[in-house]
Parts: structure tokens; C-alpha cells; sequence
């Protein structure tokens, strides 16, 4: 699934993932103006769109097939006016609307022949379901962990249906061609690992390792903001004014750890960012 970000086609996959969370908040801020990299508004509006989009994915995110909203609705124009219209000056506790009828690792590839791949592979939890397929060492997953017991939950546990899960490869294209893979790994954090890192690279034209080189945050829940270490002291005083209940994480363990490959358009070259906050790498030969 994909949807146009001034020019450059953003693409996730479909739900049972949340890569839907990433396109339904960017929709949302690209009829707002981003404004100044380092200011407050626009780390402000950049929450807000991800609160928005949170609230919806949670609860209509699942199963495709059972999802009580459809992707179409969810992305379209007129429901992501709507939800833009929402955001104001100060901070808003979301409601999901109603629109019309641990263990992860990420990899980005390019070859010189034009392929580009986006994988994402995880345990989930840990050692995932502590489950390992005899004479091979290798654990399944546990990815089944968001099912509810509830049954009216749009994630209720039945047969033939796939819970919500968390792990989204992205990809970039721009006039139908390949621009190149990226992803943020970290369960929750990943779609707005994936809105930050897009919105550093398209409206704040930084490449690759700068986008993920710069400080990030990230909504838990309700009004609350982590923002990492690096977050000018102005900024974190003007969200606290807003209403942003605001926390200064001790570690940058929970805000995601990407990888970026950009391909240049006029001249095909191919740059990489890698992620600093872990071992991640960039490799060419």
C-alpha cells in the first residue's frame, strides 16, 4: 500500500502490519507546513499526526479481510482533512474516527542491475514463542501475541485471521521509479521511526545518515513524549507549554534503529545510512 508525499511515493505493507499507521500520519502532515527543522510546531505537529494515526491503526488494524474500515477509506483525502483538523495549537488526547464505509533485524540491498529489497525478520519477544524447530536451532516467532480474548476487539483470537503486528520494511519510489528501501526496527516505534526519517529526508532534504543521525521521539501513550538526548532545550520547554507531557529517555534503546539506502535520481548513485544508536553498517563493494 502506498500513498503520495509531495512527489515521492511512500510504500509500507498492507495490514495484518502497521505499516498503514506510517502512511495515515504522513497524509496527514503533508497538507501542513513542516516549518523550520529545529522548532517546536513541527515537532509538535509531527506527534500529533502519529497520535492521530496510532489511535485509528489500533483499533481497525487487522486481519485485512475482517478489518471493519477499509485501507482506501483510511488513506483517503478527505479522511486524512479530517483528521487533520484536529491538530491545533495545543496538545489533544485522539479518539479513534470513523471514516467512510526486541529482537528485530532490518536490512536494506541494491545491486548495480536495479534491484533493491526492504526485509524485515523478528522473534518479536525475546526468543519468541520459546518454540525451536528440532535439529535446526532456528525459534519461531511469537507474533501472534497482539490477538485479544475479547471478542468484540478488532483483534479477537479466531481462525483463518492474522493479528496486528509491528514490523514494516518501507520503500520509496518517486514517478514510478525506485528511490530506495528503508525501515526503523523497535515494535511500536517503527511507523514513527519511518514518519520522522521521511519527513528528515523529503522536507528537510538530509541524506540518509543524517536523517537517522537526528534526535527522535517517541508517543507511548496518552500525552505522553520521549524525546532522546539531543532535542534543543527549547523545544522540549515549548512542547511542556503545549501540553506534551514530556520525558527525557535515560538510553536511546527505544527509538528504533534504521538503515537507508537513496538512490540519487539523476545520477543513479546509491547512498546508505546506517543506524548510530546500534551495530548497524553500510557495506559496498
Amino acid at each position: 500500500i502506498h500513498i503520495n508525499y509531495k512527489g515521492y511515493d511512500v510504500w509500507e505493507i498492507p495490514p495484518n502490519g502497521q505499516g498503514l499507521v506510517a502512511l495515515m500520519a504522513l497524509n496527514i502532515l503533508k497538507g501542513i507546513e513542516p516549518g523550520p527543522k529545529d522548532d517546536e510546531a513541527s515537532f509538535h505537529k509531527q506527534i500529533e499526526a502519529i497520535k492521530l494515526a496510532f489511535v485509528d491503526g489500533k483499533s481497525h488494524i487487522t486481519e485485512a479481510s475482517k478489518m471493519t474500515a477499509s485501507v482506501e477509506d483510511l488513506l483517503s483525502e478527505e479522511y486524512a482533512s479530517e483528521r487533520r483538523s484536529l491538530i491545533g495549537e495545543q496538545v489533544i488526547e485522539p479518539r479513534p474516527g470513523r471514516p467512510g464505509s526486541g529482537g528485530t533485524v532490518y536490512l536494506a540491498t541494491a545491486d548495480g542491475e536495479g534491484n533493491m529489497v526492504s526485509f524485515i525478520q523478528s522473534n518479536y519477544m525475546g526468543f519468541g514463542s520459546g518454540l525451536v524447530v528440532p535439529g535446526t536451532g532456528i525459534a519461531l516467532q511469537n507474533r501472534g501475541h497482539n490477538f485479544s480474548m475479547d471478542p468484540g476487539h478488532p483483534n479477537a483470537l479466531e481462525p483463518g485471521k492474522r493479528t496486528y503486528h509491528t514490523i514494516i520494511p518501507g520503500f520509496l519510489t518517486k514517478d514510478g521509479k525506485p528511490i530506495g528501501p528503508f525501515g526503523v526496527m523497535g515494535g511500536f516505534m517503527q511507523p514513527q521511526g519511518h514518519v520522522q526519517v521521511i519527513v528528515n529526508t523529503i522536507d528537510y532534504n538530509l541524506n540518509p545518515q543524517a536523517a537517522l543521525d537526528a534526535p527522535r521521539w517517541q508517543w507511548t501513550e496518552g500525552k505522553t513524549v520521549f524525546l532522546e538526548y539531543g532535542v534543543p532545550g527549547h523545544i522540549v520547554q515549548a512542547l511542556s507549554r503545549r501540553g506534551h507531557d514530556i520525558r527525557i529517555a535515560v538510553s536511546n534503546k527505544q527509538f528504533g534503529r534504521g538503515q537507508i539506502i537513496w538512490r540519487e535520481e539523476k545520477t543513479g548513485v546509491l547512498c546508505g545510512g546506517t543506524e548510530k544508536r546500534t551495530d548497524g553498517a553500510v557495506a559496498a563493494w
